[in-house]
This record gives C-alpha cells, structure tokens and sequence, in this order.
C-alpha cells in the first residue's frame, strides 16, 4: 500500500500549523485590541499543540517533516507589517486572519480529496480532519471579529 499521498497530506497540516504560528507571532505585536490579543494567545496555543500532534505522528510513522524556510517567513513577516503599517484596527486584523485560515482550509481540503482508500493511513487523515475543524472554527471567530 502506497502513503505517499497520506505523507504528503500530513507534511501540509504541519506545515499550516507553522505558518499559522508564524503569522499569530507577527501579528500579536500589532493588535493592540484586547479581544484580538486573547483569541491571538489562544490560537497560537492550540496551534502549538497541533504541532506537536504532528511531530509525534511523523515520529510514528517514520515521516520528516520539514518547517517553511526563511524566505517564506520573511514573506510573511513582511507582508504582515505592510498591512497593519498603516491599520491594525481590530477589523483589519480579523480580516488578515480569516483570509489567512481560509488558506489553510482550502489547502488542507484539497489534500484531503486527493486521497484515495489505498493511499490512505487514517490516522493521518483523522488528524489532519481535527486541525481543518479547528481551522473552520477560528475562521468563524475571525469573521465575527470583523463587524
């Protein structure tokens, strides 16, 4: 059985998490709202323990997982100042954050859909289902944040 596609499926979970920490690490600077520095905090926690998941599954399964390099970060990190440069209210704020999960969701889904049963190892896909349901609940708490 085949699990290339189920490695490759976790490699980009792993990779989301640390994006999404990178980002939360950037921004937090920058909120200066109250509420948004929380959910920030709280985000970036369970973010963290997904990490973590994620290690010690690729551990289990004998997969390397590899962190998004320099140049990706400093994009990031970037592009993050230049949009709250100039409005870091708690709307724009919420906005970056929504569009950012909705990344994430988009490219964990397609992951999973390109699985097939014989590629599959459903332990991966089982974790990889609880970080977009983590995912899809932060993108609601940043879109009512937006308003």
């Amino acid at each position: 059985m085949e699990l290339k596609k189920s490695e490759e499926l976790l490699a980009e979970v792993h990779r989301n998490c640390q994006l999404a920490l990178q980002s939360i690490s950037d921004i937090l600077p920058e909120a200066e709202d109250s509420d948004v520095r929380e959910e920030l905090m709280r985000e970036h926690d369970e973010y963290e323990k997904m990490c973590g998941r994620a290690a010690i599954l690729a551990k289990d399964k004998n997969i390397e997982l590899k962190n998004p390099g320099p140049i990706k970060k400093a994009m990031m990190w970037s592009s993050i100042k230049m949009n709250t440069m100039t409005d870091n209210s708690r709307a724009h704020i919420a906005e970056m954050l929504a569009q950012g999960t909705v990344m994430g969701i988009t490219a964990i889904r397609s992951s999973l859909a390109d699985l097939s049963e014989d590629e599959e190892d459903e332990d991966i896909r089982k974790f990889a289902e609880d970080v977009l349901a983590l995912e899809e609940r932060f993108e609601e708490i940043w879109k009512r944040l937006i308003s």
